[in-house]
């Protein structure tokens, strides 16, 4: 299992990559790897608003359905449109072509709580 050390992590699994003024966003290995073989992800549109810890779509797989949580608050800057015919990208490549979405965020403070990868690993138990 991968936990990339540049990386940021939520509680409820998502990755973040802070880069300048915007953050990339995705699901771990390990949640792709609970969910199993991903079969359709639901992105919304670009410039909705979100606060941090709403749901800013779903994935959907063979086992679950599960919500998506935005890390921080702030507005969807880009979205991963390859993800609407190939969603199994996530499985292949979950760091990188597998990225979900770009927020811009309008409180950056808030990626101090979020966990770095040796307290993200001690969360998932690995």
């Amino acid at each position: 299992m991968n936990f990339p050390d540049n990386l940021k992590y939520t509680k409820q699994h998502e990755w973040v990559l802070v880069e300048g003024e915007s953050v990339t966003v995705g699901i771990t290995d390990y949640a792709q790897g609970e969910l199993g073989d991903v079969v359709f992800v639901e992105l919304p549109a670009k410039g909705k608003e979100l606060k941090a810890h709403d749901s800013f779509g779903t994935i959907e797989a063979v086992k679950a359905v599960s919500d998506l949580y935005a890390p921080v608050s702030g507005r969807i800057a880009d979205i991963n449109g390859a993800l609407a015919a190939t969603p199994e990208i996530i499985n292949k490549d979950p760091y990188g072509a597998g990225w979900m979405v770009r927020i811009t965020p309008s409180d950056p403070g808030e990626l101090a709580s979020l966990m770095n990868a040796a307290e993200y690993r001690a969360h998932v138990g690995k």
